[in-house]
């Protein structure tokens, strides 16, 4: 089974160390993981801010840095659903315009081979407990991608509640969207914060001292406005909790 990382140019940017433990979490349960080093970004921004043509080249690069991979695996909801749901957009688009076999090809390629973290631990290689150690009082955040996109459901769930030592609690609200949407957020700032408020007092109310989430762009969105009411409360990706152990906590 060839397995590759598709890091996301958020995470390479701003949150290195989640691709680092989706890394450490893989190879603790037995699977090799490449990092073909063509990989840039999946277009979403340029997509879902109206630039289709823009996006287009993207598309082919990115099937391109996939080719011959069983899995690809990333620790994003919303670059999978980009590549799931929105690459056939694209090409079918194109295709009205009469020029999108190529992209047609490589979405129809790429597409059924990439899973979300959580999606590939619980459905690829069947397992709920990776042997993690996290003793802390956990939140969780579904993001709007992988809830109503690629529809997640309780999988993230099941993995936090076989970590040893965490402690789940249940988020109020928790299907509603932080306001972050990307670009949305800086179109749109003042409804994007009230959003994200409403968030952060839900999850302040729930005495976590830690909001998980799988989008490291949600929980930069949130981190924000905790950092600014001087919360006690973090953000953390979900592989980072799934990486952890015993070792790590000592």
């Amino acid at each position: 089974m060839r397995v590759a990382l598709f890091a996301t140019c958020v995470n390479d940017a701003l949150f290195p160390g989640t691709a680092v433990a989706t890394v450490r979490l893989l190879e603790r349960l037995g699977v090799e993981v490449d990092f073909p080093e063509g990989q840039t970004c999946c277009g979403q921004p340029q997509f879902t801010t109206g630039y289709r043509h823009a996006a287009e080249p993207l598309v082919h690069r990115t099937a391109a840095a996939f080719e011959g991979y069983d899995h690809v695996v990333t620790p994003s909801g919303s670059c999978t659903a980009m590549v799931r749901d929105g690459y056939p957009r694209i090409a079918a688009r194109a295709a009205a315009e009469g020029r999108g076999t190529r992209l047609a090809e490589a979405a129809t390629y790429l597409g059924p081979r990439v899973h979300e973290l959580t999606e590939f631990l619980v459905d690829v290689l069947r397992v709920e407990d990776v042997g993690a150690y996290f003793p802390h009082t956990v939140t969780y955040h579904p993001s709007c991608h992988g809830l109503r996109l690629l529809r997640l459901g309780d999988r993230p769930l099941r993995l936090l509640r076989a970590v040893k030592g965490l402690e789940l609690v249940e988020l109020p609200g928790a299907q509603e969207c932080c306001g972050f949407g990307g670009t949305f957020a800086v179109k749109n700032p003042a409804v994007s914060t009230a959003m994200g408020e409403d968030k952060v007092r839900n999850a302040l109310s729930t005495g976590a001292g830690v909001l998980c989430g799988s989008d490291n762009s949600c929980l930069m969105h949130l981190g924000g406005l905790l950092h600014r009411r001087d919360a006690p409360l973090r953000p953390l990706h979900i592989a980072e909790i799934l990486a952890s152990t015993e070792a790590d906590a000592r």
